[in-house]
């Protein structure tokens, strides 16, 4: 048998190292060539690692979450071969091992045994039954007693009905007796969690901190009356025919994209360490897209170039791509304005975190249906008003402030605004 050693290898240009993000196998592990060894992480993408020989995997190198350079050791693999290959192994020179090994099972010191822990699985102790001092015999099944328990009382404190066997109608009438006590518990504790930080989320954790590190935010909030832009809405999703459904987000993307050459500094790079503003002319719209993995950005590109039905496709296409995984690299990457949206549970109003080097951020939030005045033509004037249900939608920007002023950005937002409370002037070229 001979140990072949398994160094990280060249994943990308430029790529100096990769953070482990999930292992496959584990010492002891019997390993065929080209199985998926271990999912690592650059700036640029996610890559899994295949395994270039059969054998038997006897260390690895590092844990989730630890970085590896390319070249250091990896893992070893004990393979079938003969003695000189193995000393010519043993010969080679020692690989770099910046990260601590992982021995097979055993290798490490025992845990102390623990008595009569509970866990999370485990049947919960009957609740106490002291009263006066002394220990209180009590009749009662398991079910009951468990119920007590979760409710918080104490069995020795509920009279039985009959024969001195406590029964869950005895729990009912206790607990209707002394409804006012608060027997019933909020919630019940949970265990303490320790969950390291790894992966995309490490990611979106380092571009997060970096951002607010970095750009002196500002944020303003526009309220729009989006009740004639969701009939338009309506009409065309009710003739449609085979193209996609239309949702609120590529009426506003063309809006965006409408009111952009107004405004270049909102669709903007800055580099701020060449001190470089770049103002982009094509709008490569970012779309911010919650996934199981965390918070990705698909972008949409050159999206002003596209209607809102090829917009509409693209959104759904980008979006089902970032949730399984099957987005590509330059697919999330590139953008030069980001729109940020809860959907639903888009709140009243909110403050997104740019996504650095763009300069802009935009946030659509929740439709709320309320009352309004608006004309009504009539009176002596033809100014009178009258009060009308109307669908109301804020709208957040956060802009950099190195770059844009805050008259530009909320200049900008109006301009958004018209196009949005008068439809019509998104079909017009």
């Amino acid at each position: 048998m001979a140990k072949f050693t398994f160094n990280m290898p060249d994943v990308g240009e430029g790529v100096a190292e990769a953070e482990i993000v999930a292992w496959h196998v584990k010492p002891g592990d019997v390993i065929a060539e080209d199985q998926h060894l271990v999912d690592v992480m650059t700036d640029k993408a996610t890559i899994d690692i295949e395994s270039p020989v059969t054998g038997v995997v006897t260390q690895v190198a590092g844990e989730a979450g630890d970085t590896i350079s390319v070249g250091a050791m990896l893992l070893v693999i004990e393979i079938e071969g003969e003695a000189e290959a193995a000393a010519e192994v043993e010969r080679s020179p020692e690989p770099e091992q910046p990260l601590p090994l992982r021995e097979g099972v055993g290798d490490g010191p025992a845990m102390p045994e623990v008595e009569d822990t509970p866990s999370a699985s485990a049947p919960h102790p009957p609740a106490p039954s002291l009263k006066g001092g002394g220990e209180v015999k009590v009749l009662a099944s398991p079910a009951v007693r468990q119920r007590a328990h979760d409710l918080g009382i104490d069995l020795a404190e509920v009279k039985p009905a009959e024969d001195g066997r406590i029964r869950h109608a005895d729990l009912d009438a206790f607990l209707a007796y002394n409804a006012g006590g608060g027997f019933a518990p909020a919630g019940r504790a949970r265990p303490d969690e320790a969950i390291k930080v790894i992966g995309l989320r490490k990611r979106i954790a380092q571009n997060m901190a970096a951002s607010k590190r970095h750009i002196p935010h500002f944020s303003y909030v526009e309220e729009c009356d989006v009740t004639a832009l969701e009939a338009l809405r309506s009409d065309l999703n009710a003739h449609r025919g085979a193209r996609p459904k239309l949702t609120m987000l590529p009426l506003l993307i063309t809006a965006i994209c409408k009111a952009v050459p107004q405004f270049p500094m909102i669709n903007a790079r800055y580099d701020d360490e060449a001190g470089i503003v770049t103002r982009h002319g094509a709008v490569h719209l970012g779309m911010a897209a919650q996934t199981d993995n965390g918070l990705m950005v698909p972008v949409i590109r050159d999206a002003q170039a596209k209607n809102l039905w090829q917009l509409a496709a693209e959104v759904t296409r980008l979006a089902a791509a970032a949730r399984d995984g099957s987005a590509k690299s330059e697919e999330l990457s590139g953008s030069t304005l980001t729109l940020t949206s809860l959907g639903p549970l888009g709140g009243v109003a909110h403050t997104p975190v740019i996504n650095r080097p763009e300069v802009a951020i935009i946030g659509p939030n929740r439709i709320v249906e309320r009352p309004m005045f608006v004309p009504d033509g009539q009176g002596r004037f033809g100014g009178g008003e009258r009060i009308e249900k109307r669908k109301l939608m804020n709208i957040s920007i956060s802009c950099d402030h190195r770059v844009v002023d805050g008259h530009d950005a909320a200049s900008f937002v109006q301009a958004v605004k018209r196009l949005l409370e008068t439809p019509v002037l998104l079909l017009a070229d």
